[in-house]
């Protein structure tokens, strides 16, 4: 996973990592965003006729060992389970091909993306952070939001709390081309749905539940029985845009099933675990190749600099 040859994106990717760190604090050894976490492994299935839409590796064999991670919003490790602000829950999953040869899914609990671009994320973050309680209206956070409707809608679309992290849908932000034996290429957005279906919990219950609820819950419930999530691929027509992950496809679009995950354990040194892996929203496997979303490379680079400085830390047990 190497580091972008544009220095521009480096660069852009560096100030968004301090940024964070600006925002949240720094926390050694932990992400600068979606910093608490907890990872589990598992098991990948294709479906009968995934192969209709790619020939990645993954999808040729019956089965692959996966490493997953769900996370909440935000810099800060100990971030209670029940804050508005660990909303969108983060879902990453790593296909184990082979030592140090892998594939990866990045996705999160809400469908799209604030910005277009790196440099307006960047932006937008400047906005939020100068945008305390006491600065008085309009703040800069709402001006940037005025002006940017895409932000806005992301930022109005409801976030509700799953009643587990099992019970949640997760989306891909970025299109992905695919790409099949014959030849044949189509775009697609991934789609993480889960076995047992949605389910959320009502604001008084939220006010009620443990700082690591979800956490706990999921660990529990994996111990007590396999947890299986859909991996569904939105396909786009000629008329839908794949480089831009703010516009939205009609939800009339083909759900194609790529495979079934079947999640088994929680990772027991997750802490260490999590502190050592560095997802990559780009896939870097033949049959899936990255489409020409500007957010790819630099999120690849975010998470390589910042997985960097996570692995050189020494990090500290937050209380979970």
């Amino acid at each position: 996973m190497p580091l972008p040859q544009d220095e521009r994106i480096v660069s852009l990717a560096n100030d968004l990592v301090e940024q964070f760190h600006t925002m949240f604090g720094a926390h050694p050894g932990y992400r600068p965003a979606h910093a608490k976490g907890l990872m589990l492994i598992g098991v990948f299935k294709p479906a009968s006729g995934a192969q209709a839409l790619t020939r990645a590796p993954h999808i040729a064999r019956p089965s692959t060992p996966i490493t997953v991670r769900f996370s909440n919003s935000t810099g800060l490790p100990a971030i209670p389970d029940s804050s508005p602000d660990a909303n969108p829950r983060g879902f990453a999953i790593r296909f184990n091909l082979a030592e140090h040869v892998h594939t990866d899914i990045v996705s999160h609990s809400t469908d799209g993306f604030p910005t277009h671009t790196g440099a307006e994320f960047l932006e937008f973050l400047y906005a939020a952070a100068a945008s305390g309680p006491e600065v008085p209206s309009p703040k800069p956070i709402e001006k940037f939001l005025a002006s940017h409707p895409a932000a806005l809608a992301f930022v109005q679309t409801p976030k509700p709390f799953p009643s587990s992290l099992a019970r949640q849908t997760y989306y891909g932000v970025t299109a992905y081309a695919f790409t099949n034996a014959a030849g044949q290429t189509r775009f697609g957005r991934y789609r993480v749905v889960p076995e047992l279906g949605n389910d959320y919990l009502t604001p008084e219950t939220v006010s009620g539940i443990s700082a690591n609820y979800h956490f706990d819950e999921i660990a529990a419930r994996v111990a007590k029985e396999p947890v299986r999530f859909k991996i569904l691929v939105q396909i786009a027509t000629h008329a839908d845009t794949t480089d831009d992950a703010t516009i939205h496809w009609p939800e009339s679009r083909e759900l194609f099933e790529l495979g079934t995950i079947e999640l088994a354990q929680a990772v027991p040194d997750t802490l260490a675990q999590q502190q050592h892996i560095i997802f990559d929203p780009i896939p870097r496997v033949d049959g899936i190749e990255a489409s020409a979303d500007p957010l790819l490379e630099l999120r690849a680079a975010v998470y390589l600099i910042s997985g960097k400085q996570r692995r050189a830390a020494k990090a500290e047990d937050p209380g979970h």
